[in-house]
């Protein structure tokens, strides 16, 4: 099991691994510069856990990488890194299937925040992955995160109430639109209202 840091700049790529290695010391970080070479490396180095993707890479152009590998690794998560702000690029990111959308002129802190919430995010995706009784296709954090969402509670409130960061809050959100097949707030709550999975 391995950690991907897909980048053709060194000093970027060094500086994801740096956190990555505080983050999880004992996990295997795979450092590539194009896209390309992750098939021989998989095969190699072991089944990946993360992707850490800069969005310009040599042999991609915007989005195209996050798309071809999702393709691949459905079920993996995709952290994205781009010089270009979050409100140009974000949605697009999540559209095409990453997991969070990191700036890189975000701080050291800023970085070890969104990747550990990412790591963390992953590692309840895992033990929480049976679903909740008569939720459908949710899990229990899913199904929770609903309630919030109809109580009208803001990234800010949750992550307060389950004592986790707003980037986990992020994580877990994007996870859940995605598994309903929705974009938003309000078309999860209506999918939800639709489908029974709100009580009263």
């Amino acid at each position: 099991m391995s950690i991907y840091v897909i980048d053709d700049h060194p000093l970027m790529r060094d500086a994801i691994v740096m956190v990555l290695r505080r983050l999880r010391p004992a996990e295997n970080i795979v450092e590539l510069e194009r896209l390309d070479k992750l098939a021989g490396s998989v095969q190699q180095r072991g089944a990946p856990t993360l992707f850490c993707l800069d969005l310009k890479l040599p042999d991609t152009n915007g989005v195209s990488g996050v798309i071809a590998v999702k393709q691949v690794y459905p079920n993996v998560p995709i952290a994205v890194y781009s010089a270009a702000p979050s409100a140009d690029m974000e949605d697009a990111c999540i559209e095409a299937g990453a997991d969070t959308y990191i700036e890189k002129s975000a701080s050291s802190n800023e970085l070890a925040a969104a990747l550990r919430g990412l790591l963390m995010a992953g590692s309840e995706d895992e033990a929480d992955e049976m679903p909740a009784a008569n939720s459908g296709k949710l899990s229990k954090r899913q199904t929770q995160l609903i309630a919030m969402l109809d109580k009208g509670m803001s990234n800010r409130d949750i992550a307060t109430d389950l004592e986790i960061s707003e980037h986990t809050v992020k994580v877990h959100l994007w996870r859940l639109f995605r598994r309903l097949g929705v974009k938003s707030r309000t078309q999860a709550l209506h999918y939800a209202r639709t489908n029974g999975l709100l009580s009263g």
